[in-house]
C-alpha cells in the first residue's frame, strides 16, 4: 500500500494555505489597531522635534508635535500612549524632584494630550524617577549609593498624585521597587483619583536591549540596574512578582521586553484574568529597523511578524514605537 500523502485525501494542511484570502480567513490571531499603545518622547526646552540616532524615525516631540503625534494616533486607531518626559538637565536632581513638579514637563504633557484628544486615547504615563535623576537609578539613593526601596515609594506616591492630577487615565510603575502597586493604589484612592488605573510592569528584565532607550530619555546613568530589574536567566521569579503586583491592586500587568521574553509573557498570561501587556522596547525596533536597512531583512514583513508573536504568547496590548504606522497599515487592510 502506498504511502504518500495523496493516498490519505484528509491529511493536507496546506490546502488551507492556498490563498491569501485562504489564509486570512482561517488566521489564529489577528492584529488590531486597538491592540497598540504608542511610547511616546517629550523634551523640554526644544522647539524641533530631535531624532533619535539609533530609533529612525522615532523623536524627542516638542509640545506642539506631541500633540499632532497623539491626534495622528487617535485617527488611526491606536487604544493609547504612554508618555516620557525629558527634562532639562539642569532640573535634575538627586532626588528626581522634576518629576513630582506639577508643571514639570510630564505632567505639562499629559495635559496637552489631555486637551487635544480627551477620553478618546487612553493616555499613559511613565511612573519613574530615572529621566529625572542626576544619577539615573529609578529611586532615591542611601548613603551607600544603593536604591532605596521605601525612600523611592514616596516619590512614587508623589508622583501617581501629580500625573492623576495633570489628568492621566493610566499610570505604568515600571521602577520595580517592591511593594510599589500597592503603595501607589493607596495614594490615588486617598487623592480622589480611584479611576486612575495601574499598569504595573510586573516583569521588566535586566536587558541589553534598552540602550536606544536611554539615549531617548537622556539617561544620566552610571552603573546599571541589576539589582532591582529581574535577572534574565529567572522565569518563575515573573509570577511571584505578578502574584505581588496583583494582590496590591494592579488593574493591567506588562512583561518587557517582549521578544526575548516570549515564554514569560505567556506564563503570565496563561496565569492571569487582566489585561496583559508587552512592551517590544527601543532594542528591538532599532534591530529590525537596522537590518532592514542595510537590505537583510523586508522591513514590513519583519515588523508585523514580530508583532504577531507577541499577540501570539498572549499579550492584549502592545506597547511599540510602530503603533501608528501599523494602525494605519491595518485599516487599509494590509
Amino acid at each position: 500500500m502506498s504511502t504518500t500523502y495523496g493516498t490519505f485525501p484528509g491529511s493536507r494542511p496546506r490546502r488551507l494555505r492556498t490563498t491569501p484570502a485562504m489564509r486570512r480567513m482561517v488566521a489564529e490571531h489577528r492584529l488590531h489597531p486597538a491592540d497598540l499603545i504608542l511610547p511616546a518622547f517629550v523634551r523640554e526646552g526644544i522647539s524641533q522635534p530631535v531624532p533619535i540616532s539609533a530609533m529612525p524615525g522615532v523623536v524627542q516631540h516638542t509640545r506642539d508635535t506631541l500633540r499632532k503625534a497623539a491626534a495622528e494616533a487617535l485617527e488611526a486607531g491606536v487604544a493609547g500612549i504612554m508618555l516620557f518626559g525629558v527634562p532639562e538637565d539642569a532640573k535634575k536632581d538627586a532626588l528626581g524632584t522634576a518629576g513630582t513638579d506639577p508643571d514639570g514637563i510630564l505632567q505639562v504633557a499629559i495635559r496637552d494630550v489631555k486637551a487635544e484628544v480627551g477620553d478618546e486615547l487612553v493616555i499613559m504615563s511613565d511612573l519613574c524617577l530615572d529621566e529625572y535623576t542626576d544619577h539615573g537609578h529609578c529611586g532615591v539613593l542611601d548613603e551607600q549609593g544603593r536604591v532605596d526601596n521605601d525612600a523611592t515609594l514616596e516619590r512614587y506616591a508623589e508622583m501617581a498624585q501629580v500625573q492623576a492630577d495633570a489628568g492621566v487615565h493610566v499610570v505604568g510603575p515600571s521602577g520595580m521597587m517592591d511593594g510599589q502597586v500597592g503603595v501607589i493604589r493607596d495614594a490615588l484612592d486617598q487623592t480622589g483619583h480611584e479611576d486612575v488605573s495601574v499598569l504595573a510592569y510586573t516583569a521588566k528584565y535586566a536587558s541589553a536591549f534598552y540602550g536606544p532607550f536611554r539615549e531617548a530619555v537622556g539617561s544620566s546613568l552610571k552603573g546599571d540596574r541589576k539589582t532591582y530589574q529581574q535577572d534574565p536567566a529567572n522565569a518563575r521569579e515573573s509570577l511571584r512578582e505578578l502574584e505581588l503586583d496583583l494582590a496590591e491592586g494592579a488593574d493591567m500587568v506588562m512583561v518587557k521586553p517582549a521578544l526575548p521574553y516570549l515564554d514569560v509573557l505567556q506564563r503570565v498570561a496563561d496565569a492571569v484574568d487582566v489585561p496583559v501587556a508587552a512592551y517590544q522596547i527601543s532594542g528591538e525596533y532599532a534591530m529590525i529597523e537596522a537590518a532592514a536597512a542595510n537590505g537583510w531583512i523586508e522591513r514590513d514583513r519583519a515588523i508585523l511578524e514580530a508583532l504577531t508573536g507577541i499577540k501570539r504568547a498572549g499579550a492584549n496590548m502592545i506597547l511599540t514605537y510602530w503603533a501608528t504606522e501599523v494602525a494605519q497599515g491595518l485599516k487599509q487592510g494590509l
